[in-house]
């Protein structure tokens, strides 16, 4: 019999997948799985004593996702995953394809067959979806999850918009694939999926490319910074919003900017950052 560890976390979202730890256990049963049902513990790592599971379910949204990654990486493991999401934006699972519905997702992993996915990393810490600096970047850190349950995306609005308060630029060298430019830049997103907060920004983003999708937001004056920023999400072109793709970026600045990796805190300055082709094993529903 197949052997699965099934970590829940119950502060992600509103708790649905948790309600439903029970059914879902019962779901892989169904499809030949024993599967132990563990609340996460963000102090210890869910591989000790599973090093030869065959699946790690996670209920959770992208920095539980982040966290157990992470954890599997540090034991040097190549388990596959099964998504099941219950956060707030769930932007990895979106990607994935999977459902929103906790039992449904749950068949779709158990049902499924393994896909290899890219991940990224960024001097030694790993991200399944985006790493970021600069204005609205380290939002999802700071908004309270209390907020998060009662009015969902809305809350990353509503923290995003006291950044303007402290809106700056921030002086970078960088080299994407050999190509050298500086840039004093507002913002700076490298995607490995999708979608930011649910927001749909990197148009041409696949987790099986080889690639990064990246954004940069050059700063000009704030109004015309702002029009331009809205201009991309609306789908238009703005010169100084500058999109690239790359495996492999290196970032230097003078200024040790706070950084963001799946909705957590992030890697210090200077950065070395790697999109690994297929670096994880995941378990997705079979195409129909």
């Amino acid at each position: 019999m197949k052997q699965a560890v099934f970590l829940y976390n119950t502060q992600s979202g509103k708790g649905k997948a948790a309600r439903s730890v029970e059914a879902i256990c019962t779901v892989f049963r169904a499809y030949g799985y024993e599967i132990e049902p563990r609340l996460i513990d963000f102090s210890a790592n869910p591989f000790d004593g599973n090093e030869t599971i065959d699946l790690m379910v996670v209920a959770g949204g992208d920095g539980t996702v982040n966290y157990v990654v992470n954890a599997m990486k540090r034991k040097g493991l190549d388990i596959p995953l099964g998504v099941i999401p219950s956060g707030t934006a769930n932007d990895f699972a979106r990607a994935l394809g999977m459902s929103r519905e906790p039992l449904e997702a749950a068949r779709q992993i158990a049902s499924g067959g393994v896909e290899r996915v890219d991940v990224g990393c960024v001097n030694g810490l790993w991200f399944v979806n985006i790493f970021s600096f600069g204005i609205f970047t380290t939002t999802s850190q700071r908004t309270p999850d209390k907020r998060k349950h009662r009015i969902g995306k809305l809350a990353y609005i509503i923290e995003g918009v006291k950044e303007f308060r402290s809106m700056h630029a921030v002086p970078l060298e960088i080299e994407a694939d050999g190509e050298r430019f500086d840039l004093r830049s507002l913002m700076v997103l490298i995607f490995n999926g999708e979608t930011a907060g649910g927001f749909h920004l990197a148009r041409r983003s696949s987790i099986k490319d080889g690639l990064f999708d990246c954004i940069l937001l050059e700063k000009k004056n704030f109004f015309r910074s702002t029009l331009a920023m809205c201009r991309y999400l609306a789908g238009g072109q703005p010169k100084i919003v500058r999109h690239l793709q790359a495996r492999t970026i290196d970032i230097r600045s003078t200024v040790n900017e706070p950084t963001d990796v799946d909705g957590q805190k992030g890697a210090e300055f200077p950065l070395h950052i790697e999109c690994i082709a297929g670096g994880l094993r995941i378990m997705c529903a079979k195409q129909q």
